[in-house]
């Protein structure tokens, strides 16, 4: 059985990432047949509950207030309309939803106040719930505990060097105190980054290494490519490679061997062959549903078919347990909460 590990070296890391590429496929197939169903993938679909007008700059983003980028600006979603979206991604397969919003940080407000009523009827719905709200503190990070929050997602993005390059309107260590945030409050840690934003293979190789080398790995490891949008400064990005995908989902396997790794962002742009290939690697995770946010993704039709074509099944929510819940939540039924 392969050794979790939280002090894995640069040199360590680049020596698996350079593997021969039918070597590093295997090596990392056999790790995830050690730790994981491999047949077994979970679907999440992601929604965007306040879109747009976020005053950071992050170079890849078409929600910054300061690129002329076409999307539009909304407020925060009603509960009752994540509700149903909610209902039609279970239906469609997913057992986690993810919901995104336009912030740079959470602030202890009305809105954050509607975020928790909606963390609570869709844990209600017995779905895993994740929200990615930019920077969070201990206080609001434990209030979404109590809530029954699942999991956080706050990506790195790339590398601390080459993170200026990026985004200038927050540091690397915002993002690492926020995971911090996250882990006391006892809420699973979903981080990872964007490959084909230009950094260097060096750079991928260190934001592996920061993740890796974490008190605990993050139980879930989104592996994205970057989506080039017309009106962002990276709207000029070429494609990046599916081999390039591959080994980064194969080298996250390896490296962090139990922890979930999500084929994310890009997958419009793949075959079902580039998929399967990534699925071989080690992913087991997707996002379903039309959209991520504000950008393209296949259809949970299109990604049934193909489940059946490779022999894939969905993952049930909760196969790790349910996080720390209060009594409250747990005493609550369904029509309570959405009501």
């Amino acid at each position: 059985m392969t050794e979790v590990r939280n002090n894995w070296t640069k040199e360590e890391i680049s020596e698996i990432y350079h593997t021969p590429l039918l070597d590093l496929i295997y090596q990392a197939a056999t790790v995830h047949r050690e730790n994981k169903d491999y047949s077994e993938v979970q679907i999440s679909s992601l929604i965007s509950i306040k879109t747009g007008g976020c005053p950071e700059d992050c170079a890849y983003c078409p929600q910054a207030a300061r690129y002329n980028t076409g999307v539009d600006v909304h407020a925060i979603m009603p509960k009752e309309e994540v509700v149903a979206v909610a209902q039609k991604a279970k239906d469609g397969g997913a057992s986690r939803l993810c919901m995104g919003a336009a912030w740079r940080e959470v602030r202890d407000n009305k809105d954050f106040d509607k975020v928790i009523d909606m963390v609570k009827a869709v844990n209600a719905m017995d779905m895993e719930v994740c929200c990615t709200l930019g920077m969070l503190t201990e206080s609001q990070a434990q209030r979404l505990a109590d809530a029954g929050l699942y999991a956080y997602n706050h990506n790195l993005d790339t590398s601390e060097d080459d993170y200026k390059r990026i985004i200038t309107t927050r540091t690397y260590d915002d993002r690492l105190q926020t995971l911090e945030h996250v882990r006391k409050a006892k809420i699973t840690v979903c981080s990872g980054g964007i490959i084909g934003l230009g950094e260097t293979v060096e750079d991928r190789i260190s934001m592996l290494k920061t993740l890796s080398n974490l008190p605990k790995h993050p139980e879930s490891v989104p592996i994205n490519a970057l989506v080039p949008v017309k009106g962002t400064p990276l709207a000029d990005q070429p494609r990046v490679s599916v081999w390039d995908m591959v080994r980064m989902i194969a080298t996250t396997r390896i490296i962090m061997p139990k922890t979930v790794v999500r084929l994310s962002a890009g997958r419009t742009e793949m075959s079902t062959v580039e998929q399967a290939m990534c699925f071989m690697a080690g992913a087991n995770s997707l996002f379903a549903g039309e959209k991520l946010l504000t950008t393209p993704n296949p259809s949970f039709d299109t990604d049934m078919a193909m489940f059946e074509l490779l022999g894939l099944t969905p993952r049930k929510a909760f196969k790790n347990g349910r996080p720390n819940e209060s009594k409250e939540i747990k005493e609550m039924s369904i029509n309570e909460v959405i009501g």
